[in-house]
Formats: C-alpha cells, sequence, structure tokens
C-alpha cells in the first residue's frame, strides 16, 4: 500500500486547498495520471499518481485544507509495485532535498511558514529532536542557518534570533551549539508575532462583517512585512516625456490586432528599458547576502511583472529578458497576465525574478510608493501616462508624460545610484527607433 503525502512542490507552500478530486476509492490510476487538484496562495495544480494501482481510500473531502505531509489518498499496488515505488519515492526525495538545499543558499531569506503540528513533529523526530510544546511555527531565519541547525540537530523553533525582526542568524545557531555541547538551556522562545491570528474579541454589529483571509492575502502581507521592515525603503518620484512612444503605438496598434491578433502595450518597451538599464547600472540587478554581507549581482535579467487580479498581487515572471525580442516579450506578458488572473500559472513562472516592475498607470494611478519585492533591492512603478504642458526649446508644448516610482533598498543603492538609473531609462525608453532596433 502507497500512502500519497501532499509534497512540498517549493517556493515556502506549506498548505493548500483541496478543491477537485479527479478519482474515486475503486478506481484504477497508472503512475503520472491526476489524483486531483490542489490550489495554494500562488498556483492551481494537479497532483499526479506516484504509483500504478487501485485507488484504496481518499483522505480529505473537496474544500477542505491539507498541509505538506498530510496522507491523501491510499494506493494498492501490491507487494513488488509497493517496493519499487518506495524505492523510487526515497531516491526522488534524496534528489529533492539536495536541491532544496542548493537552492536555498542561494535564495536569500527564507519566509515565515506555518507549518501544521503533525509535519513539524515528524520533521522533528526524523532528526533526532523533541518537540517543543506551544512552540511558535513561525520562524524567520537565513538559508544558512536553517541548513546549520538541521545539520547541528537543533530545533531552529527554540533559537531567539538577533537579526532583524528576530530572524535566526548563523551566529545564533553557533551559540546555541555551543550550550548543548556545554548542557546548558538554550534561549527562550521568541514572542509570538503579531501576525499571528488573534482570537475573536466582542461580537459584531450589523454593520460590520468578518472576512476570513484568503491563503494569498496572508502570504501578501507576511511578504510585505518582511520586506518592509528587512529592506530600509527610500522613494525617488520622477517623469519622462513619451511622445514617440506613444505615437508609435497610435500606428502600430491596428496593425499588431489585425495581423498578430495581440494588444500592442506599453509593458513590453518598459521591460526592455528597464533591462538595458540594468545592464548599465548592474547593482540595482542583485541580492544583499546579509549572512556573509555581500552583494550578489546577477548576470541574468528576469523581470517580475506585478498583476493586479481578483485574489490580489501576483508577480510571474519573464525570464532572460535580454534574450527576447520586443514582440517575444508583448507576446509572454499578455500570456502571464491572463495566467495570473486565471490562476493557472505555474511555480516556475513565479521564481527566479531580479527586478521587478508594477503597472500603476493600468488602474489609473500617477504614481505611488512600491513595496520592493524582497530580496530584490528595487522596483519601479510606472504610472498613467497624460498629456502635459512642459517647455521644449523655450516653448510650452503638450507631451505625452509618463511618472515613474522607484523605491530601493537603502542598504545597497542610495540616491545618486537611482537618479543615474532613472536618467539612463529615460534615454532608452524616449528613443522608440533605438529601442526597436536592440
Amino acid at each position: 500500500m502507497v500512502e500519497f503525502k501532499f509534497p512540498d512542490i517549493g517556493e515556502g507552500i506549506s498548505e493548500g486547498i483541496l478543491t477537485k478530486w479527479m478519482v474515486k476509492a475503486g478506481d484504477n490510476i497508472k503512475e503520472g495520471e491526476s489524483l486531483c487538484e490542489v490550489e495554494t496562495d500562488k498556483v492551481t495544480t494537479e497532483l499526479p499518481s506516484p504509483a500504478t494501482g487501485l485507488v484504496n481510500s481518499l483522505k480529505g473531502e473537496e474544500g477542505d485544507t491539507i498541509y505538506v505531509g498530510d496522507v491523501i489518498v491510499k494506493i494498492d499496488t501490491g507487494d513488488h509495485a509497493e517496493e519499487e515505488s518506495k524505492n523510487r519515492t526515497t531516491s526522488e526525495s534524496n534528489e529533492k532535498k539536495l536541491e532544496k538545499v542548493e537552492e536555498e543558499e542561494n535564495a536569500g531569506v527564507v519566509g515565515a511558514l506555518e507549518v501544521s503540528d503533525e509535519v513539524m513533529g515528524a520533521s522533528q523526530e526524523a532528526r533526532g529532536e523533541k518537540a517543543v510544546k506551544g512552540q511558535s511555527k513561525k520562524v524567520l531565519a537565513t538559508p544558512v542557518a536553517r541548513q546549520m541547525a538541521y545539520d547541528l540537530g537543533i530545533a531552529i523553533g527554540t533559537i531567539k534570533g538577533t537579526g532583524p525582526l528576530g530572524r535566526v542568524m548563523k551566529a545564533d545557531i553557533k551559540v546555541a551549539h555551543e550550550r548543548k555541547q556545554q548542557n546548558g538551556p538554550l534561549e527562550s522562545q521568541p514572542k509570538k508575532s503579531s501576525m499571528e491570528p488573534k482570537e475573536a474579541q466582542g461580537q459584531l454589529s450589523d454593520k460590520e462583517e468578518r472576512i476570513k483571509l484568503s491563503m494569498l492575502r496572508k502570504t501578501i502581507g507576511k511578504r510585505m512585512t518582511e520586506s518592509f521592515y528587512t529592506a530600509p525603503h527610500a522613494l525617488c518620484i520622477d517623469e519622462v516625456d513619451v511622445t514617440d512612444l506613444v505615437a508609435y503605438r497610435e500606428e502600430m496598434k491596428n496593425h499588431f490586432v489585425e495581423e498578430k491578433e495581440i494588444k500592442i502595450t506599453y509593458l513590453p518597451f518598459m521591460i526592455k528599458a528597464v533591462m538595458l538599464a540594468l545592464k548599465d547600472y548592474p547593482r540595482f540587478n542583485a541580492q544583499l547576502d546579509e549572512e556573509n554581507q555581500m552583494l550578489i549581482l546577477k548576470k541574468y535579467y528576469n523581470i517580475g511583472i506585478a498583476v493586479d487580479t481578483p485574489e490580489g498581487l501576483t508577480v510571474p515572471v519573464i525570464k532572460d529578458v535580454d534574450q527576447k525580442g520586443l514582440m517575444s516579450l508583448m507576446e509572454e506578458s499578455v500570456r502571464l497576465s491572463q495566467s495570473a488572473k486565471d490562476k493557472s500559472l505555474k511555480l516556475n513562472q513565479l521564481k527566479g525574478s531580479t527586478f521587478t516592475i508594477t503597472n500603476l498607470g493600468s488602474l489609473g494611478v500617477k504614481s505611488g510608493m512600491p513595496i520592493i519585492n524582497y530580496p530584490e533591492v528595487a522596483i519601479i512603478g510606472i504610472g498613467q501616462i497624460e498629456q502635459k504642458p512642459v517647455v521644449v526649446d523655450n516653448e510650452v508644448v503638450i507631451r505625452w508624460m509618463m511618472p515613474l516610482s522607484l523605491s530601493f533598498d537603502h542598504r545597497v543603492l542610495d540616491g545618486g545610484d537611482v537618479g543615474r538609473f532613472l536618467n539612463q531609462f529615460k534615454k532608452y525608453i524616449k528613443d522608440i527607433k533605438g529601442l526597436l532596433l536592440r
């Protein structure tokens, strides 16, 4: 008998909603065929069967919340098939662990996760740890600290972090290990986060309504809080003359609809201009290694595009922008935006961004203060394009102007850096002919 557990599908996802069963007890199933559909805070995905056999039982109803490690299906495979499946699962699990460690070492700070008691307990038992009664399940820690705690057999939830927001650092694990060797007590557990849910107090009036936060909403809240309180944000506001760009779009929009069956937007031009400016100023395409106090410059250009969806903010990623033309960027941005609204994005379309663009203008907004998509070091907001009187060659003329709002991590970048970056971006976006040739 094979017990299929809700797997760790990456990107910090620890729970999901079982939205649809695709099999029922008694069905025959082949390895790789879909068992069920699960909705997470990022994607809706189908989970494939790990083995061929007979569906023995289903654990859970449609609409239930399931957690990583929960058994959701039992499959009767027969003795030989079961042994083969276990061997394969063990092998794949070991490979995934190695991949996960490698990925986390290059992925910046790991955010807080809520993990079920069963998963937490099982994980601690596997490491030879004793679960601490009532300990917080929310732990902020660097990837290096997490791996060191794992290697030393230390329950990271028992460590009081000395980093920002109580983040557990490498030095904290070293101190805990030394005390453990000396049979000394560990630091007291961290205080409960203000983000933890509290008991509802008082009765609601008939003019109030209590709405449960979705997984996506909770995740947005956690990540925005981590970003805002980890990276000291500073904001620079500017504007750029895009009259030539507006004229080009007007000239070509019918052609794109008729020939390409696609609506031409300004976003691909912004993506291209941002990428070129990032090449000129690589510190904006970077990540701060807080543990080792080093700046990691990225030599690849993956641009996140913030998309407003009915459920909340989602940031799909266009990979390798420097290797794509404007038409390719146009098609991909439209496709990803629609997939985000349909909630049909794949996980690999949601990770790996090195810089993010948020299009405030699509909502009719001129400017705002975008929150950095941490652990990136900057984000640019594109405002609503509108006609304004400006002075050109000592004459007042009407031009199409686009507001810009750039938030940056002041630990990495200064005002002078931002001014130079924005001026370079403006140079590229104003030169539409040059942009088309790049």
